[in-house]
């Protein structure tokens, strides 16, 4: 049996890359983590953090790694493959974190890499990126997709997944092909559907921005995720064709029906429409861990008055909960409370909207 410390390679130390190997580290802190990175400030962050053992020149120096993360874009990652398949020992497990499998796998089968690879995709994102937005608990509790070859022995699949639950993820097994189609539904949909709202209420604004101004309230929080990379979209939707451009028909269906419906005064079905999808969405998880990244918002009432604002903050800030951004809603017209406070996380939108209870605010659960 082999006791010796695990050798980890990343290649890619972002967001994901740079928290998956910060989690290595607090969970196994004897392992060997091997960094390789362009940004060489990433690097020497994580060097002086203690996160990497080594920062590396050269992807060769990861032949005698147990594990290896591709966590860099996706492009450099196919491009990385020949080099790895010249180094890589035969117990080596090679993953990645990609939100769309189809050009990786198609690429790991050009180079003979099957026996060695399982995708993976952690279900976890934030608005900000790079290895200084990295935390040691991203993955933690978070669903974690693992997408193994056809050819990749059960083995390695049940060591890879004991090696996730051991980091704290939820690993949930699937085929690249229904990763790539339940992605396409849950992610990269929405995302070009709420694009496309927003650029249809931007066609309809006048010169005194109007529009922009009443959007403020529900039509911002709905249309939140059209603030995404659009570089970052542009390559998932070229990546994942088919069942987009199958998603976005089925929509298109959808919509027209709803023309029907009011155009022929169908009343039933129009109820019908908007029951159904009540629902379905109801019946989501609350606090589950998704592809689209969450905010953690509270909504609650201030009296318009001096110094009211500011004594709601401060006691935030005296719980010594941080907060990430406040804003004031004007638009209530789909939100209830005038003031959002916006937190980094779950616990801490919690515990705040637990003391302001206590304090007899008037919150408005979301």
């Amino acid at each position: 049996m082999n006791t010796s410390p695990l050798c980890i390679g990343f290649i890619g130390l972002g967001l994901i890359g740079g928290s998956i190997a910060k989690s290595i580290r607090r969970i196994f802190p004897d392992a060997e983590i091997l960094g390789f990175d362009v940004d060489q400030n990433a690097l020497t962050q994580a060097l002086s953090e203690k996160t990497l053992t080594k920062a590396v020149t050269s992807i060769e120096s990861m032949e005698n790694c147990d594990y290896i993360f591709l966590c860099a874009p996706v492009h450099y990652n196919i491009a990385y493959l020949p080099i790895l398949k010249s180094i890589m020992k035969e117990e080596c497990i090679l993953t990645d974190v990609g939100s769309v499998k189809n050009d990786i796998y198609t690429a790991i089968h050009e180079q003979n890499l099957d026996n060695y690879f399982i995708g993976g995709h952690p279900m976890i994102g934030s608005e900000r990126s790079g290895y200084d937005a990295a935390n040691d608990r991203l993955i933690e509790n978070a669903y974690y997709f693992v997408t193994p070859s056809e050819t990749v022995s059960q083995a390695k699949i049940e060591e890879f997944r004991t090696f996730l639950e051991d980091l704290g993820a939820i690993p949930i097994i699937y085929s690249p092909e229904r990763h790539d189609e339940i992605t396409a539904y849950i992610s990269h949909i929405p995302h070009v559907i709420t694009s496309a709202l927003v650029n249809l209420v931007a066609s309809k604004e006048d010169e005194n921005g109007m529009l922009r101004q009443l959007a403020a309230g529900g039509f911002k929080d709905i249309t939140r995720i059209a603030s995404s990379n659009p570089v970052v979209w542009e390559h998932i939707l070229l990546s994942n064709p088919h069942n987009i451009t199958d998603g976005l028909k089925s929509f298109i269906k959808e919509l027209e029906d709803m023309i029907s419906y009011i155009e022929n005064n169908n009343s039933r079905e129009i109820f019908n429409f908007f029951e159904s999808a009540k629902d379905y969405r109801n019946s989501v998880p609350d606090q589950a861990t998704g592809v689209i990244r969450m905010n953690y918002d509270v909504y609650l009432d201030i009296p318009d008055e001096p110094n009211a604002l500011a004594t709601a903050v401060s006691h935030i800030g005296k719980a010594g909960l941080n907060l990430k951004n406040i804003g004031i809603t004007h638009n209530r017209v789909d939100n209830e409370g005038v003031l959002r406070l916006s937190f980094y996380d779950n616990e801490s939108a919690v515990s705040a909207a637990e003391l302001l209870k206590k304090l007899n605010y008037q919150i408005y659960d979301r």
